[in-house]
């Protein structure tokens, strides 16, 4: 195992399907730090109440409680940490302090990486209802992290490094991040 620096919070946020989950457990991984991940603990709680995590999303919409609680766990224990990784649209937001990652793809590469995955709770049919998925799911975050917290999460000026997976692999993506890491003085 290789040896790093200084105790530190690495966040990843981006667009759904552009690697930010699999970016994340890697990294983690890699600098034997814990993952969290904030997609998960929300797909949890929309799982408990018998709802998809669209139905979850657009319930959020009207009632804040579908972000809140997870955005205060985010900012009140997690951020209080040191040595994780944190895969989440807000981290930036709520751990300014983290090493804060967006990772950007093509819609249409997106759509076809979330079609082939196969994951329990959520199943599409072909690639264009995934896109159609994909585009909803970002307009539901981009409207209630505006009402909510008055931020536009895509804003590049937020982050501190921005890579675009289109046309890499994940251990690739994974290497643009610690390259950028390593010449940031952080491992």
């Amino acid at each position: 195992m290789d040896c790093f620096g200084e105790d530190m919070i690495i966040t990843i946020s981006g667009l759904a399907g552009s690697g930010k989950s699999t970016a994340a457990k890697l990294l983690a991984k890699k600098l034997d730090y814990k993952h969290y991940s904030i997609g998960d603990m929300r797909g949890e709680m929309a799982k408990e109440r018998g709802m998809s995590l669209e139905e979850f999303n657009m319930l959020g919409e009207k009632e804040a409680f579908t972000d809140k609680e997870v955005d205060d766990y985010l900012k009140n224990v997690l951020g209080k940490q040191d040595n994780l990784v944190i895969d989440g649209r807000l981290g930036f937001f709520f751990i300014p302090h983290s090493v804060k990652i967006f990772l950007i793809a093509d819609l249409e590469e997106r759509a076809r990486r979330v079609f082939s995955h196969e994951r329990v709770d959520e199943h599409f049919e072909s690639v264009e209802a995934a896109k159609k998925s994909l585009q909803a799911r970002e307009r539901s975050d981009t409207f209630r992290y505006q009402k909510y917290y008055h931020v536009d999460w895509t804003e590049p000026k937020h982050f501190d490094l921005i890579v675009d997976t289109t046309h890499i692999q994940p251990e690739e993506t994974l290497e643009k991040i610690l390259t950028f890491l390593k010449k940031k003085g952080t491992i």
